[in-house]
C-alpha cells in the first residue's frame, strides 16, 4: 500500500542527554501528547484525543500518532496522566495496546480512566498505579513530583520532573483559583520550592495568553448562577463542560437553593459525577435524578444539566432543541442558560443550536449576559505569577495554536526567562547539555479510530472518504475480451456529483468511456494498467470544465 507517510530519521544522540519531543499539543489545543528523554528512556506526559471537524469527514474521534515512539516501546518506562480531560487522557484506552507501557495518574483521573478501559477490552491488562496528591514516582532516571494546581477538574497537577541533567517543570492545564469550589488549592509552597532548586526548562500551557488580568473563581460564577437561577421561570436547562465537576455543583446547589430538582442529561455527566463519588468530590447530600423521571415534576420544579453545549449533533441538548430527546421537552417561557465557553471552530454549531431554542421561543442566557462561566486556563497575570515561582531557565510554550504559543513566549521574556524555545509537533527539543535547542523532527501524525482500530490521517482509505466527500465520485465497470475489446456496455455510476453529459442522454458517459477504450490500440489492449489510466483521463477530461467538481474515480475491469 502506497502512503505519504515522509520517512524522518531522528536526530543523532537521542540516546544521551535530555530532550523534549511533543506529538500533540504543541501548535494546536487538545490531543497532547508529549514524550521526555533522560539518557535512552523515555517518559510519555499525557495522552488525549480532540474531536473531528468538516476538513475530516466521518470522523469523530482524533488522536495523535504515536508511531515515533510505539517503534521505542521497550525504551518507555511509564505513561504519566497529568489530569482526567479528554484531551489529556481520551486515547489512551485507543492506543495503549502499541505502548504497553505503566499507567500513572492520581485518584480521580484513575477511577475515570478505569471506567474507560472495559470497552476496549483492557480492564485486566493495562498496569494502571494511582498516585496519591503531592507524590512523588521515581521512574528511571526520571524523579517526578505531582504538584496540586486548580482547573476545571479536580486533581490537575503539573510535574517537576528532576533528572541528573536538571528539573523541568511541566505545568499541563491550570490556573489559580483561591476557590475552586471541588478539589484542592494550588500549592504555592512546593512551585516556589521547586523554583529555589532551580528550573532548567517550564514546558507550559498557552491555552488563554490572549487573556488579561486573571481568570477569575468557580466560587464567584457559584454566586452568580444561584441569583440567575431565582429569577428565571419555568423550566431550565443548563448546558457545562461535563468535566467541569465544580461547575455541575455549583449548578446543582444553586437549583436547590431555589426550590428546583435536579437532573442530569447526558451519559458524560453520569460518567463524570459517579467518579467523583467514588473518589470523594461529590457530597451524598446532592440528588441527581434522570430525565425520565425529572419530567413528573412542575416546570419551576425542576432544572436540567445538559451536555452538548458547544452544539454537538448528538448531545443532550441538541436533541432537547430539535425535539427528538424522548424524555425533555422545552417550550415557550422557558430558559437555556449556557455556562461555558465557545471553543473556536464551534461557533456555527452554537449559533445553529441557539438559533433552534430562540425559534422554540426559549430565553438564552450566556456569559455574555452574566458572570455564570470562568475559564479553567491561566490568563496572563497568572502566567507571570507562575514565571515568578518557578523562575526557568528557558519557557517552552505548548497546548495552543501557533500565535498562542508565540504570544507565550514574548510573556516569558517580559518575565525575565532567558531563553525561549518554540515548538510544533514532532519537534526534538535537546534540553540539556547545553542550552535548550531544538535539534530536529521525529515523525508526528493523526489518526482517527474506526470501529476497532487506530487509522493514520495518510492512509488511502481516509484520503478517498475526503475526496469523496467534496468531489463525488465516478465508478466504471468494464467487461473485456482477452485480447481487450468490449464483451458488453460499460457501466458507469456517478455519485454526490453532477454529472456533465447528463443532459445528452443517460448512457453519454458510458459512451464516451467505451470510445476511450477502443482508441487504445495493439497489444496495449492486453494491458489493465493502459486501459485503467485511459478511463481515468477520460473521466477527468470530462468532469474538468465548469462546476462538476473533482471526484474520486475508480475502475474494474474484468477480462472473459
Amino acid at each position: 500500500m502506497k502512503t505519504n507517510k515522509p520517512k524522518l530519521k531522528a536526530p543523532k544522540g537521542l540516546n544521551k542527554g535530555l530532550w523534549f519531543v511533543p506529538l500533540g499539543g504543541s501548535g494546536e489545543i487538545g490531543m497532547n501528547l508529549n514524550l521526555y528523554a533522560c539518557d535512552g528512556q523515555w517518559i510519555m506526559v499525557d495522552l488525549g484525543v480532540t474531536f473531528g471537524d468538516e476538513s475530516i469527514p466521518g470522523v469523530d474521534v482524533v488522536m495523535p500518532d504515536p508511531d515515533f515512539i510505539a517503534e521505542r516501546k521497550h525504551k518507555l518506562i511509564g505513561l504519566v496522566l497529568t489530569h482526567a480531560h479528554e484531551d489529556h487522557l481520551g486515547a489512551v484506552a485507543y492506543l495503549w495496546p502499541k505502548l504497553e507501557c505503566p499507567v500513572y495518574a492520581t485518584p480521580f483521573a484513575a477511577e475515570f480512566l478505569r471506567r474507560k478501559l472495559p470497552e476496549a477490552g483492557l480492564q485486566n491488562i493495562l498496569p494502571l498505579t494511582e498516585i496519591p496528591l503531592g507524590g512523588n514516582l521515581k521512574l528511571g532516571p526520571f524523579d517526578i513530583e505531582f504538584i496540586s494546581l486548580t482547573h476545571s477538574i479536580p486533581e490537575p497537577n503539573g510535574l517537576a520532573i528532576r533528572t541528573p541533567y536538571g528539573i523541568v517543570m511541566h505545568t499541563g492545564d491550570w490556573k489559580f483559583d483561591s476557590d475552586p469550589v471541588i478539589g484542592e488549592v494550588t500549592d504555592f509552597a512546593a512551585l516556589e520550592s521547586v523554583g529555589d532548586e532551580g528550573v532548567l526548562a517550564m514546558v507550559g500551557d498557552s491555552t488563554n495568553v490572549f487573556s488579561a488580568g486573571e481568570s477569575g473563581s468557580e466560587g464567584d460564577v457559584a454566586v452568580a448562577l444561584t441569583e440567575l437561577i431565582g429569577k428565571l421561570q419555568g423550566r431550565v436547562v443548563v448546558g457545562c463542560f461535563a468535566s467541569n465537576l465544580a461547575r455541575v455543583e455549583s449548578v446543582a446547589r444553586a437549583a436547590m437553593a431555589n426550590g428546583r430538582h435536579v437532573s442530569l442529561v447526558g451519559a458524560s455527566l453520569w460518567r463524570v459525577t459517579d467518579t467523583a463519588r467514588k473518589t470523594g468530590y461529590l457530597s451524598d447530600d446532592i440528588t441527581f435524578y434522570e430525565a425520565g423521571d425529572a419530567a413528573h415534576f412542575p416546570d419551576d420544579k425542576v432544572l436540567y444539566i445538559c451536555t452538548g453545549s458547544q452544539g454537538e449533533a448528538r448531545a443532550a441538548l441538541t436533541r432537547i432543541a430539535f425535539g427528538t430527546h424522548r424524555d425533555v421537552t422545552l417550550n415557550e417561557g422557558d430558559t437555556a442558560v449556557f455556562s461555558s465557553r465557545v471553543i473556536p471552530g464551534n461557533e456555527k454549531s452554537i449559533m445553529k443550536l441557539q438559533n433552534q431554542l430562540a425559534k422554540m421561543g426559549v430565553e438564552i442566557i450566556t456569559a455574555k449576559d452574566a458572570p455564570i462561566h470562568v475559564s479553567g486556563h491561566p490568563a496572563r497575570d497568572e502566567m507571570r505569577r507562575m514565571y515568578s515561582l518557578i523562575r526557568p531557565h528557558t519557557a517552552i510554550p505548548v497546548h495552543g495554536e501557533h500565535m498562542h504559543m508565540r504570544a507565550h513566549a514574548e510573556l516569558a521574556k517580559e518575565c525575565q526567562v532567558p531563553h525561549t524555545v518554540l515548538v510544533e509537533n514532532g519537534a526534538a527539543v535537546r534540553l540539556a547539555p547545553g542550552d535548550p535547542e531544538v535539534m530536529g523532527e521525529v515523525w508526528s501524525g493523526r489518526m482517527s479510530w474506526e470501529g476497532d482500530r487506530a487509522i493514520p490521517f495518510w492512509d488511502p482509505m481516509l484520503r478517498d472518504r475526503k475526496k469523496m466527500f467534496y468531489g463525488g465520485s465516478v465508478v466504471v465497470s468494464l467487461v473485456l475480451e482477452e485480447d481487450g475489446r468490449l464483451a458488453s456496455d460499460a457501466l458507469v455510476s456517478v455519485l454526490g456529483v453532477l454529472d456533465p453529459l447528463a443532459d445528452e442522454g443517460s448512457d453519454a458517459l458510458a459512451e464516451e468511456v467505451e470510445s476511450a477504450v477502443e482508441q487504445i490500440g495493439g497489444k496495449s489492449r492486453r494491458d489493465d494498467g493502459v486501459i485503467d489510466d485511459a478511463v481515468r483521463r477520460c473521466i477527468r477530461r470530462v468532469f474538468s470544465g465548469g462546476q462538476a467538481g473533482k471526484p474520486l474515480i475508480r475502475v474494474h475491469i474484468t477480462r472473459i
